[in-house]
């Protein structure tokens, strides 16, 4: 698991938006509405089709440089990063053990209502980092 930079083609479309493909990794298209919808989706398109490849143990391409990206008037090339490691620890689903502290009125009254403390924290957790 690794980290990646390769580079994406923003193309506008006519009915607004854009479609967004990648020149080194065959098969890996997605759209958005705007730039900022664009990077993120796109990194999420190339970090889950890395995924897939280093999961298979399947080649991974190598990045062309961005500046041999060609580019027209409806188009626009960017670099795009993104980490599988965070990828596969999050679609894995992995769990670990932490230590922490509570007042013990709130333990206590957790345990009196059957409270999953484990899945109120996570739960918390989720909506504070903003992830689903």
């Amino acid at each position: 698991m690794a980290k990646y930079i390769y580079p994406a083609v923003f193309e506008k479309e006519s009915e607004g938006g854009f479609s967004i493909h990648f020149p080194d990794v065959e098969g890996c298209y997605t759209q958005c509405e705007d730039i900022v919808e664009g990077i993120e989706n796109a990194s999420d398109a190339l970090c889950l089709m890395m995924y897939e490849l280093e999961k298979r143990d399947a080649p991974i391409p190598k990045a062309t440089d961005i500046n041999d990206i060609g580019s027209c008037s409806d188009s626009i090339g960017t670099l795009i990063a993104f980490d599988t490691h965070f990828y596969k620890n999050y679609f894995e689903g992995k769990s670990v053990e932490i230590s922490t502290t509570i007042p013990l009125w709130m333990k206590e009254e957790g345990e009196r209502r059957n409270v999953n403390f484990s899945l109120i924290l996570q739960s918390g957790l989720k909506e504070y980092l903003g992830v689903t």
